[in-house]
């Protein structure tokens, strides 16, 4: 529902996804004021972020980012000072916004929310508004509904604070034009390759290379600590799915829950529609109501006829190959003037000639369902499920503090609380200290309490970590092997092939420098070039940014031009521009004039926004405290 409201503005969306970070609450922050956590990363204005929400912000990041990649998700990459501090400016940057919409007096009202949750379509069951389907939403995003309004209020308020830097964003029209022009632009180029594996013949390495190169970085060959493990898992997905439900519990709760099991009054309806948009010409409205009377007296004379007369007739795409029908539908499915004349005729009726947003309609309704209430039989399998969920929340919920106090009164093993919930005690492959580990243990917090001095000598259970919503890990180490250094015979041709590919691409950066200095002389070379093709700023496939630079900043007074650039660890390539330049052109029905013209506005709108946030910058001044961004301490 959040991406919801980030949908409903273009430009501002951009910005929401960028600043708004899933696992960041600006506003509210007296959920975790009283947790002391060290020094504080960073002051905004009056406020501070503390350690610890950095800290909780990075592990919820790192659960966002596996749910989305499916589990594939490297804990290391979220452990580097770049991620550390791009949360960091994240997080900075919301608070910002919360002293400027503090100051702004911006505050969304009780009324505001409540309409803005009861129009989200996907929260509606039968046009209604869904108690139900809001309280699965808070439930599913693992917080109380005071936290999860709390959360809407700061991105409406977001929204509406952002709203008018982002809009007013706008480019020029000459400055567009001037743009697009420089966008598609085409120049025609070849091009020559200089790869390492061309060189590594040349390659002569010195006796010691490799000896000295061994132990200049002794740490690259060493083989990491590992250790053995066990571990339990309680889940509350497990606890739901082995739920045992009976056929009394059911029925009661159907009885408790009748209201939920109504079912409004549906509908099934034919039309012909003849296209006038609602702010059409009124010659063209007139134009298209004629038609459509006309073919409303075709059906009337022959009622039979109206599928076929809709198929013949009808400009709804949708529906015209189908006889015009529009299968079931509930109150609040259709626009407003096509529902308020559907639910007024009997079966069989046909309506006058219907004026909507689309265009004119001729309604046939051919099938009416009264209100009702869902038979038991029709809802069991859903009340089951929804029963067990409930169940599989109340047993996870009495199961976690029990759970976690098992494993650490009991450290020397987990057998008793794999008893006691019956779970299956598993155990794991050979885990190295700082690799990529499969889950559960590429969670931070898991992997780093095996590999603790308590957890390696003492072989105690770790402490119960949430590896996941509503899953709890604890793990005892086995076995444990300590980091060892290979010797240089198990290594020697691993360093060969990397001194000699080092030097070969030093030798083709070079060659390839000497070969565009030639070929800026006008001088002859032994090039390969592939045969020319055109690329423009914006389709070059294949082609690495960097060289689409350096094509385009080129100089092209004098033809055949020609461009190199150096790729570190992969040689050198060469670029001949030919005789071909076209001035990028782009006529107002091209496609891509649209996309290019919304994507520099965006580019106008970061910039007016960046300059905004240097301006809040300076009415609240931000100081971050490095030492303390560089402590990873959990």
């Amino acid at each position: 529902m959040l991406d919801f409201v980030r949908n409903n503005k273009r430009i501002t969306q951009g910005f929401l996804v960028l600043i708004t970070l899933p696992f960041a609450f600006w506003g509210v922050e007296s959920y975790v004021r009283n947790i002391d956590s060290g020094a504080d990363v960073a002051s905004v204005g009056r406020g501070k972020i503390t350690q610890q929400e950095l800290q909780s912000a990075l592990r919820e990041q790192q659960d966002r980012l596996r749910t989305q990649f499916g589990g594939k998700v490297d804990p290391a990459m979220l452990d580097t000072p770049q991620m550390r501090r791009a949360v960091l400016d994240s997080l900075v940057t919301q608070r910002l916004l919360a002293e400027q919409a503090q100051k702004s007096k911006l505050v969304i009202g009780n009324e505001q929310l409540v309409q803005f949750i009861a129009g989200v379509p996907s929260l509606q069951e039968n046009g209604k508004f869904s108690k139900e389907r809001y309280e699965a939403l808070v439930a599913a995003q693992g917080m109380s509904k005071e936290m999860f309004e709390a959360r809407l209020r700061q991105d409406l308020a977001m929204q509406q604070l952002m709203l008018p830097v982002t809009e007013a964003g706008i480019g020029g029209q000459v400055a567009t034009g001037r743009w697009l022009a420089t966008q598609l632009e085409q120049r025609e180029i070849s091009e020559a390759p200089l790869l390492p594996d061309s060189y590594a013949g040349r390659v002569q390495l010195a006796a010691d290379a490799v000896q000295k190169y061994y132990e200049a970085n002794r740490k690259q060959f060493e083989l990491p600590e590992q250790v053995r493990a066990e571990y339990l898992v309680l889940s509350r997905d497990a606890l739901t799915a082995t739920a045992s439900i009976g056929d009394e519990e059911v029925a009661a709760y159907y009885k408790s829950h009748a209201d939920r099991y109504k079912e409004g009054e549906t509908r099934r309806a034919s039309h012909i529609l003849i296209r006038a948009a609602k702010d059409a010409p009124e010659a063209e409205a007139t134009a298209a109501k004629a038609k459509a009377e006309q073919l409303l007296a075709q059906v009337r004379k022959t009622p039979g006829d109206f599928a076929k007369i809709a198929k013949d007739n009808s400009q709804d795409p949708g529906s015209a190959a189908k006889g015009g029908d529009l299968d079931w539908f509930a109150r609040g499915a259709m626009v407003k003037a096509f529902e308020d004349t559907a639910f007024t005729l009997k079966e069989g009726q046909i309506s006058e000639v219907v004026r909507s947003d689309f265009g004119f309609h001729i309604i046939r309704v051919t099938g009416v369902r009264p209100e009702r209430i869902k038979p038991l039989a029709e809802v069991k399998a859903q009340i089951v499920d929804e029963i067990k969920r409930e169940t599989g929340i109340k047993k996870y919920s009495e199961a976690a503090e029990a759970f976690g106090n098992m494993v650490y009164e009991q450290a020397d093993s987990l057998k008793p609380a794999a008893d006691k919930w019956k779970l299956e005690l598993r155990q794991t492959q050979w885990l190295a200290k700082g690799g990529k580990l499969a889950a559960p243990f590429d969670n931070q917090k898991l992997a780093a309490a095996l590999f603790s001095d308590d957890g390696l000598k003492n072989k105690r259970n770790s402490e119960a970590v949430e590896v996941a919503p509503g899953t709890l890990v604890s793990a005892r180490v086995l076995e444990h092997k300590p980091a060892a250094l290979q010797p240089i015979e198990a290594v020697k041709g691993e360093i060969e092939k990397r001194l000699v590919r080092e030097e070969a691409v030093k030798l083709a950066i070079k060659d390839g420098e000497e070969k565009l200095a030639r070929l800026a002389k006008g001088e002859a070379t032994d090039l390969k070039w592939s045969p020319a093709r055109k690329i423009s700023r914006t389709q070059a496939p294949g082609l690495p940014p960097e060289s689409v630079r350096v094509v385009f900043a080129a100089d092209v007074a004098k033809l055949p031009a020609h461009a190199g650039v150096a790729y570190p660890g992969q040689g050198y390539a060469l670029y001949r521009i030919s005789s071909t330049i076209k001035a990028g052109e782009v006529g107002k029905d091209d496609p891509r004039a649209r996309a290019l013209t919304e994507q520099y506005a965006r580019i106008v709108a970061e910039e007016e926004f960046a300059a905004w946030m240097a301006s809040l910058k300076e009415n609240y001044p931000v100081k971050v405290n490095k030492s303390a961004l560089e402590n990873k301490e959990r």
